[in-house]
């Protein structure tokens, strides 16, 4: 059976950075889920602001497109590892998971 969540293939980190560049910050939008495995604290500290920061000024340590087709794109922040899944669209960036761990 098929891991939809599993990497199917990494793309190049400067190729992703030149792709989610071309997308405004308002075009980053929460799909609704984002933030539903996160702890309460960890809600309180990331809203769709801080991702649209993090997405289109930080650099990733390694991006890769999953079986589902979607972005599976992770960064190391405030020491820790953050792990947003995003599908991009034509017009959109929607952001419907996001991961912290230690």
């Amino acid at each position: 059976m098929l891991d939809p969540n599993k990497i199917k293939r990494k793309i190049p980190v400067n190729d992703f950075i030149t792709l989610i560049r071309k997308y405004s910050p308002e075009n980053i939008e929460d799909s609704g889920h984002a933030f539903k495995r996160l702890s309460q604290r960890q809600r309180e500290l990331f809203t769709i602001e801080e991702v649209r920061n993090i997405l289109l000024k930080d650099r990733p340590f390694l991006v890769g497109i999953q079986e589902n087709d979607n972005h599976a794109v992770f960064y190391k922040h405030q020491g820790k590892n953050l792990r947003i899944i995003i599908k991009l669209k034509s017009q959109k960036v929607k952001t419907p998971r996001i991961f912290l761990k230690n």
